[in-house]
C-alpha cells in the first residue's frame, strides 16, 4: 500500500507545481496591473461591508474625508485638514477634488453621503455610528462641521474605513460615482473586474497604473500558481504554506504582515449560545498552538484575550491568558449551564478560504474532545456572508482585521447593538460592553481612556462575546517589477489597496 499523505502535504507541495496557464489570465498589457483576488465580490456597493476582496476593490473606485499613509498614521484625503471644534463636533476641510463623474466634492456631498448612511431604511456597515450625528453643517462648499450627539474622539478614524466614503450626490443609485483613483469599465460576474485609471483623480501624477485587469481565484493554490506562471502581477491572501517557496522565488517578493487575527461568533439569540457560560466554555476548549501549525504553517500566534496588538498603548497583559486552554473548566461551564453530557451545534465557515476551513476543522476536533459536537457548514463565501448576516448559525469561525489601531477599531466585533452583521455574534447585545466603548470613544484623556478599554475588556473575558483564536501573517506575493504596491503595518492590512494608486509594473 502506498504511504497516505496528509492535507497539509499536499497543499504544501500543490503549492510550487508548475500549473499550466490559468484559464482566464492574460497576457501583460503595458500599464496594466494583473491582480489575483481571493474571491469576486458579493457586492461593492460602498456603504456595505461583503469582506476584505470587495473591500479592496472600493479602495480602487472611492475615497473617504480620511484614509492612511504607508506607516499606518492618518492622513487627509477628500479632506486637506480637520479639527476639533469642542467636544461634539469637528471641523473638516475639504481640497478640490472631482468625482468620477467629473463633479466637485462639495460639503453638500459629504452632508448627503452621512444622512444616506444614518437613514432608517439604510444597511450601512456603519449606520448605528451615523446615527450619533445630529447634524451635519455645510458653512460653504468647502468646510463640513459635523456635530454628534456625544463626544467622539475616533471621528476622524470612523471616516477612514472604506466602508464610509464620499460618493455624489446626483450618482446614479445603481452606479455610484466616487473619488478613487479607479473607474471600473467592466465585470464578467463572478470572473473578473476591469479599471481604467480615473482621469479626474485629485493628485497630480496619479495613479500611475494605466488599469487594472483584476481576476477571482477562489482556489488559493492556483492564484499561487497563476503568479508564478506570469499570469498575474499581484496576489492577495498569500496561502500560508506557500509563502516559504515564494521568498525563495528570485522572480517574486512577499510583503506579509502580523495584525488579522481568528475568532469566533456566536448566535446569542437563542440556546445555547446565549449563555455566556457556554461561549466561555467553547473559549477554553480551544488548543491555539495547536491551530497555529494545522492552519497557518506556524506563521501566527495564539489570541486568548480580545484582539489589541502587544504594541498598542491600549494592550492589557495581565489578560493575554484570558482564555487559556483549559478543557476541565470548559466541561465545568458546561454542567453549571445545564450541559453536563455536552451539546450539538452547527459550526459555520467557507470551504473557498484554506484558513477558514482549516480552522474550523481544527476548532470542531478540540469542541468534541470536551463534550460539543460541531457539525461544519462549509459553503462558499458569499453565501457564508448571507447566512451570517441573517444569524442562520449557532457558531461561526471569523477572520479580519480590527478597523484601525485604535482600540475603539474592534468594536464592530463586540458590540452587539450595532445592525446586524456577519463579522459580529448575532442578537448578543451585551449592555456594559456597549456603555464601554461608547465612554472610550468619548474620552479625550489617554489615561482615562486606557482604564475604560481596561475595564471593558475584564468584561469580555467573563462575557465572551466572541472567542479570540490566532493573530496570523497576512501576505501579498508580487513579481519583483511591481513597485509601489505595500502591504500596510498590523490591523491596517486590508487597507494596503490604497497603494494601488502608487503602484507600477514592469
Amino acid at each position: 500500500m502506498p504511504p497516505t499523505l496528509s492535507r497539509r502535504a499536499i497543499m504544501a507541495g500543490a503549492a510550487v507545481l508548475p500549473f499550466l496557464r490559468v484559464p482566464g489570465a492574460r497576457a501583460r498589457t503595458p500599464g496594466v496591473l494583473t491582480f489575483g483576488l481571493s474571491s469576486f465580490p458579493p457586492t461593492i456597493q460602498p456603504w456595505a461591508n461583503s469582506g476584505t476582496a470587495a473591500a479592496t476593490m472600493k479602495l480602487l473606485m472611492y475615497r473617504g474625508l480620511t484614509s492612511y499613509a504607508d506607516d499606518g498614521t492618518l492622513r487627509g484625503e477628500l479632506a486637506e485638514s480637520w479639527a476639533q471644534d469642542g467636544t461634539h463636533a469637528w471641523v473638516f476641510k475639504l481640497r478640490d477634488a472631482k468625482f468620477q463623474n467629473g463633479e466637485k466634492v462639495t460639503s453638500a456631498d459629504v452632508k448627503w453621503t452621512i444622512e444616506q448612511v444614518a437613514g432608517e431604511r439604510s444597511t450601512a456597515f456603519f449606520r448605528t455610528e451615523m446615527q450619533n450625528v445630529e447634524r451635519v453643517e455645510t458653512p460653504d462648499d468647502r468646510t463640513v462641521r459635523i456635530v454628534t450627539k456625544t463626544p467622539v474622539v475616533t471621528l476622524p478614524v470612523m471616516l477612514a474605513s472604506y466602508h464610509l466614503p464620499i460618493i455624489s450626490r446626483n450618482s446614479d443609485r445603481a452606479s455610484p460615482s466616487g473619488a478613487g483613483p479607479f473607474v471600473l469599465k467592466a465585470q464578467e460576474r463572478g470572473t473578473s473586474l476591469d479599471f481604467e485609471a480615473n482621469p479626474n483623480f485629485y493628485k497630480p501624477g496619479l495613479p500611475k497604473l494605466k488599469g487594472l485587469r483584476v481576476i477571482a481565484y477562489s482556489d488559493e493554490n492556483l492564484r499561487v500558481s497563476a503568479l508564478q506562471s506570469g499570469d498575474l502581477d499581484l496576489i492577495e491572501y498569500v496561502p500560508w504554506q506557500a509563502m516559504d517557496a515564494i521568498t525563495a522565488n528570485p522572480a517574486l517578493s512577499l510583503d506579509a504582515v502580523d495584525g488579522a487575527f481568528m475568532f469566533l461568533v456566536f448566535n446569542g439569540s437563542k440556546p445555547p449560545f446565549n449563555d455566556a457560560r457556554v461561549r466561555k466554555a467553547v473559549a477554553h476548549a480551544v488548543r491555539r498552538d495547536e491551530l497555529v501549525k494545522a492552519a497557518f504553517f506556524g506563521r501566527g500566534s495564539a489570541l486568548e484575550q480580545l484582539p489589541i496588538a502587544e504594541s498598542s498603548a491600549y494592550y492589557n497583559a495581565e489578560f493575554k491568558d484570558g482564555w487559556r486552554y483549559d478543557p476541565e473548566l470548559s466541561k465545568r461551564l458546561l454542567a453549571e449551564a445545564g450541559f453536563p453530557n455536552g451539546l450539538s451545534c452547527g459550526l459555520l465557515s467557507t470551504a473557498q478560504y484554506g484558513m477558514h476551513k482549516d480552522t474550523a476543522e481544527v476548532v470542531q476536533n478540540h469542541l468534541a474532545a470536551v463534550g460539543i459536537k460541531a457539525e461544519l457548514n462549509l459553503p462558499d463565501w458569499s453565501t457564508r456572508v448571507a447566512i451570517g448576516n441573517r444569524g442562520q448559525y449557532d457558531m461561526a469561525v471569523m477572520g479580519t482585521a480590527a478597523d484601525s489601531n485604535d482600540p475603539d477599531g474592534i468594536t464592530n466585533f463586540i458590540d452587539g447593538s450595532l445592525s446586524p452583521s456577519y463579522v459580529r455574534s448575532f442578537g448578543l447585545k451585551i449592555d456594559k460592553i456597549t456603555e464601554l466603548l461608547a465612554a472610550g470613544r468619548a474620552e479625550f484623556d489617554a489615561e482615562k481612556r486606557r482604564a475604560i478599554y481596561r475595564e471593558m475588556e475584564k468584561v469580555a473575558i467573563e462575557q465572551a462575546p466572541i472567542a479570540g483564536l490566532t493573530w496570523r501573517s497576512q501576505g501579498y506575493a508580487m513579481k519583483k517589477d511591481v513597485t509601489g504596491f505595500k502591504n500596510l503595518p498590523g490591523a491596517l492590512t486590508f487597507y494596503s489597496g490604497l497603494t494601488f494608486e502608487t503602484a507600477t509594473v514592469g
